[in-house]
């Protein structure tokens, strides 16, 4: 079963504000689909913590090395 997450429940597992999700979002660093309202797969936000770990995305268009 497909697993999806909207962006309030994104928010809530990377600890981070609904803003910053959208900023990841439109950077195009995490895939959303919308249907109603934006929703990410299990599997794109897991290929997204793996892809960026270790690295600091406050600013997803200027990702920097911890």
């Amino acid at each position: 079963m497909i697993q999806l997450y909207t962006v309030k429940e994104v928010a809530e597992i990377l600890k981070v504000n609904q803003t910053k999700v959208h900023e990841l979002r439109k950077a195009g660093l995490l895939k959303f689909i919308k249907c109603g309202q934006y929703k990410v797969r299990e599997q794109e936000l897991e290929r997204f913590l793996t892809e960026y770990e270790g690295m600091d995305v406050t600013n997803p268009y200027e990702i920097r090395r911890l």
